[in-house]
């Protein structure tokens, strides 16, 4: 390699500033190169010399040294400080790294000072063909359908090659096949893989492997190749249809169950996946209607089912052909032909020793209750259909006929009663009859017998529930006053139809009659109004009731009804409790029960009323030491102001006084004149019995917190106020007229009384005394 020079004229300078300015001063340029070239790969014993810097200062006296700088100066590129001469100290790698920025300046060898800028050059390293091309994501896997047509895109492969492709034919790829023609085809530029031969088949051969080559230079000798594999593998298409191999031959025997499956069929498809999925049908004719097929979705088998029961004595063999499709059909193949296959399935029936079989699925059976025991009700009917045709033995199922109410004939297969019936007990019997063949006890069959047990009148009716009603005595002629109904214990009650009616005897009642609805129900109709309590509470009416049962039965019942007081619209105002209450549905046990109820009540209330009344007069009369403290309490009605005596406080001294001097409340007490005794305002007793209960008051902490008085005080004879108490009242007039007492109203009409009634006595005996 040689640096390029250029023109002197093209140069500049940096010199000392004339004129005694300081520094550097623009000159022109003296040295330029372009850029350097270096081989990659250099193998040889000696540096590889890239090129010379040079200056046209440089005058060749050793003036002028040169210095580099930059990516790899000094570990790479090396310069000679005198000559400017550059050498490579090693082998370089394109790959690794193209180019160089280098900075190169001449100085004065002795100052040191730069005689030109420094100035950046490249070094490039030139390439070489020493990569071959690389397949990177190879090995390659690739799919087509078959059958496909010539030029159909499979697949596409690309190499790359490291060298430079700016410089040379190094990096420029051709491809080419170098196994798998002539199936497949590559484009030498693109690396396009095509199909390069028509009408493969995947069934003939379905994986191929291609090789391909890559070479750089073109393609030309001496250029350096890679190879990568592709395996390409031919995809699936319907173009195969179903194919059976034979006819299909099954034996079946003839006890199969219906719906079991009887045998196996297989059409072979020599596609994959759901092209190979095939349908089954079965052609109808001969056998057809006796079977069904059905595909197996795991080996695409057809499993022939049994539809309906097969029997060696009537058909021994059944012959039927079955198609078989492709359930995805593939429209570009259709034209070729028909694309199913049908075989011929033929099916032996084998015969088998059966158990015998009952000529009916199940028995129904009636039978009356109370039906004499030994009494035929039925009979059931076996036999065997094989061509051996063994006798048939008939019995009972032991479990089903616990209680051995029926016995069968173990040759005729008849049934017959062996406890008498009730259908009120058991109204329906399920029993099981079981047929053994007797060449081959093994085999046996069994039946469902239903006997049912029909009723028999037996029972008469009677009234739904005990009715007890009230007429009021405000009831109109002809008016209903009671509905009743009827039952019956004979089954079934749907259908029951009851008559209501009067005995003859009863026919001449005046007072009640019963009408019948005609709807099982009857009602009780007054025949005349009037009634009273007083003249009779009760009534009985006897009721007949018959039914429609065979033979028909009838029963007599009473009905009591109680005379009531009740209002002007019929509601019932007074009447026994029981009466009050059974219009409302209630029952004799309810109604004790609200009795016992209403009894505890009052006891209840009069024992509290008691022990308030007892309580009140304990509080009145706690203390019996000191009958000062008690108020006493009287009805008596006073004299109203008139009345002036006090009431003699020396009574409150001794309490006897007081029981001694009890009086009489509803008579007006007699009193006697006599000396009072003296009493004292100064008397130390009521002075210190006043002074104790204000200090109990005063020290009293269940006082209320509020602010109260309590005053005690001597009052009576020889008080301010006198007498305030009729107690002592003196009657000084006993003559007087007490009649003002009954103007003052109701509250004074008992003591009114009281005193009128002495004022007549004392005027008597005053005029009986005056006559003596």
């Amino acid at each position: 390699m040689f640096i390029c020079f250029l023109s002197q004229h093209a140069r500049s300078s940096v010199g000392p500033m004339r004129n005694g300015a300081a520094g550097f001063q623009r000159v022109k340029r003296g040295w330029v190169w372009n850029q350097f070239f270096v081989l990659e790969e250099y193998m040889g014993s000696d540096p590889q010399y890239v090129g010379k810097l040079h200056t046209d200062l440089d005058k060749g006296d050793s003036a002028v040294k040169y210095t580099l700088s930059g990516d790899g100066a000094g570990s790479i590129f090396t310069i000679d400080q005198t000559t400017g001469d550059i050498h490579a100290l090693r082998s370089l790698d394109r790959e690794e790294k193209p180019y160089y920025t280098l900075r190169a300046q001449a100085v004065d060898i002795i100052t040191n000072r730069p005689l030109e800028p420094e100035s950046e050059f490249v070094i490039k390293v030139q390439d070489i063909n020493d990569n071959e091309p690389k397949f990177l994501e190879g090995p390659y896997t690739a799919s087509v359908p078959e059958m496909s047509p010539v030029g159909t895109y499979v697949t596409q492969v690309t190499a790359t090659d490291a060298d430079d492709p700016t410089y040379g034919n190094s990096a420029r790829v051709v491809y080419s096949i170098l196994h798998g023609q002539p199936y497949f085809s590559v484009d030498p530029k693109t690396g396009v893989i095509k199909t390069a031969l028509p009408n493969m088949d995947r069934e003939v051969k379905e994986q191929y492997q291609v090789l391909i080559q890559a070479k750089d230079m073109g393609g030309q000798l001496g250029g350096l190749a890679g190879t990568t594999t592709i395996n390409i593998t031919l995809s699936d298409v319907n173009d195969n249809p179903p194919r059976f191999s034979k006819s299909e031959c099954i034996l079946v025997p003839e006890s199969s169950a219906v719906g079991s499956p009887v045998g196996r069929i297989k059409a072979h498809d020599m596609d994959i996946g759901k092209n190979a999925e095939v349908d089954y049908t079965i052609v109808p004719g001969d056998g057809g209607a006796m079977f069904d097929i059905a595909t197996n979705e795991h080996n695409q088998e057809g499993i022939i089912i049994l539809r309906k029961p097969l029997d060696y004595e009537t058909k021994k063999a059944y012959t039927f052909k079955v198609d078989a499709s492709n359930a995805h059909m593939d429209p570009r193949f259709q034209s070729s032909g028909a694309f199913k296959d049908t075989a011929t399935v033929k099916i032996n029936v084998l015969d088998v020793d059966e158990p015998p079989v009952f000529n009916k699925p199940s028995y129904v059976m009636d039978v009356y209750e109370d039906t004499p025991v030994g009494t035929i009700i039925g009979a059931v009917t076996a036999q065997d259909l094989d061509a051996s045709s063994s006798p048939v033995r008939y019995s009972i199922d032991w479990k089903t006929d616990l209680d051995s109410y029926f016995d069968i004939d173990p040759v005729e297969g008849t049934i017959s009663t062996n406890e008498l019936l009730d259908r009120e007990s058991i109204a329906q019997h399920n029993i099981s009859i079981v047929a053994t063949k007797l060449s081959n006890p093994v085999l046996t069959s069994r039946v469902a017998v239903t006997v049912q047990v029909l009723d028999i009148n037996e029972f008469p009716p009677e009234l739904a529930s005990p009715y007890e009603t009230f007429v009021c005595e405000n009831a109109k002629v002809g008016q209903v006053i009671q509905s009743f109904s009827a039952k019956d214990q004979d089954l079934p009650s749907a259908g029951q139809q009851f008559s209501f009616r009067s005995p003859k005897e009863d026919l001449k009642n005046k007072n009640f009659t019963i009408r019948d609805f005609g709807n099982n129900t009857a009602g009780i109709m007054t025949k005349r109004s009037g009634f009273r309590r007083r003249l009779q509470e009760i009534y009985f009416l006897p009721v007949v009731i018959e039914d429609n049962g065979y033979p028909p039965r009838s029963s007599t019942s009473t009905l009591t009804i109680r005379v009531c007081g009740c209002e002007s619209d019929g509601s019932l105002l007074t009447c026994s409790a029981e009466a009050i209450f059974l219009p409302v549905g209630l029952s004799t046990g309810a109604l004790i029960a609200i009795l016992l109820c209403i009894i505890i009540l009052l006891v209840i209330v009069v024992l509290y009323v008691g022990l308030r009344r007892q309580k009140k007069k304990e509080t009145l009369m706690s203390s019996k030491e000191d009958i000062r403290d008690n108020v006493i309490h009287y009805d008596d009605e006073g004299g109203g102001e008139e009345d002036t005596h006090a009431f003699d406080m020396g009574t409150l001294r001794n309490p006897k006084v007081v029981k001694e001097n009890l009086f009489r409340r509803d008579v007006k007490p007699e009193m006697k004149r006599g000396p009072k005794p003296p009493v004292s305002q100064d008397s130390a007793d009521i002075r210190d019995f006043i002074n104790q209960r204000l200090k109990e008051h005063d020290t009293d902490n269940s006082a209320p917190p509020y602010d109260s008085l309590a005053t005690y005080a001597y009052e009576g004879d020889g008080s301010v106020a006198e007498s305030l108490s009729s107690i002592e009242s003196v009657p000084i007039d006993l003559e007087e007229d007490y009649d003002y007492l009954s103007d003052w109203g109701p509250r004074f009409k008992t003591l009114a009384g009281i005193f009128g009634e002495q004022s007549e006595t004392q005027s008597n005996s005053a005029t009986t005394e005056n006559t003596h």
